[in-house]
């Protein structure tokens, strides 16, 4: 008789416990939903995108400046009528706020960012153009000279 084990009790792996894989899944949901942006800024007034024939991605989003042009939301609507409006970051502005807010956006860049900063215009399709061209002559004020016009795709009609 062999003093070190026999062939009859041989041990088994024990399997592995799924147990704490539960705690493992939720620990993963509350760390990506603390540390996730859903939005940057508040939509504060109403865009509806006109439709464009010619419609092309904006490569990098972070290169890229917000204005957006039109009516206040109803909440905003008692203290700023219904008048179109400039919502730049969280706030409503001025025409002539545009250069400062132009001055931030690039100096939050890199140097060598700074010349392929693209300015979005994001207007609603009932704006008028007064207001439309007023913030195209202070964008050339201010030397931002790329500008895009954020529009929709149309509709297919079958």
């Amino acid at each position: 008789m062999s003093k070190f084990g026999s062939s009859s009790n041989k041990k088994e792996v024990p399997q592995a416990s799924s147990n704490s894989l539960s705690d493992i899944v939720f620990m993963l949901l509350f760390f990506f939903m603390v540390t996730t942006q859903m939005r940057e800024t508040e939509q504060k007034v109403k865009v509806t995108m006109p439709e464009a024939s010619e419609v092309a991605k904006l490569e990098r989003k972070d290169l890229s400046a917000n204005i957006n042009i039109g009516s206040p939301t109803l909440q905003y609507q008692a203290m700023y009528g219904t008048d179109a409006r400039i919502q730049l970051n969280d706030s409503f502005k001025t025409v002539a706020d545009i250069r400062d807010f132009i001055a931030a956006e690039r100096d939050a860049m890199s140097e060598a960012e700074r010349s392929l900063m693209t300015v979005n215009l994001r207007v609603d399709q009932d704006v008028r153009m007064g207001i439309v061209s007023d913030v195209k002559q202070e964008l050339r004020r201010c030397s931002a000279l790329k500008i895009m016009y954020a529009a929709r795709k149309p509709a297919d009609k079958n």
